[in-house]
């Protein structure tokens, strides 16, 4: 299984704002209320948890997306 990474891939983004011009999707962005941080070639990022809260209607919080992760836990199969 492939691991996807923490950040919206380029497509993703593109898919989400409907725009490939990275001025665009900045602006969309803004418009929609979405958090962001630019690289330094001023190309939005976007985390792939808090995308996945958004388009689900939860409001990220620090509560919610720093939720303590879980692990599987083998150790009563036998």
């Amino acid at each position: 299984m492939e691991m996807q990474s923490e950040t919206l891939t380029d497509d993703e983004l593109t898919a989400i704002t409907g725009y490939m011009i990275p001025s665009c999707q900045i602006g969309w962005l803004n418009k929609n209320g979405w958090r962001y941080v630019l690289t330094r070639a001023r190309r939005p990022v976007v985390g792939r948890i808090y995308a996945r809260m958004k388009l689900a209607g939860v409001k990220p919080s620090a509560e919610n997306v720093a939720a303590e992760a879980w692990s599987l836990d083998l150790s009563r199969v036998g």
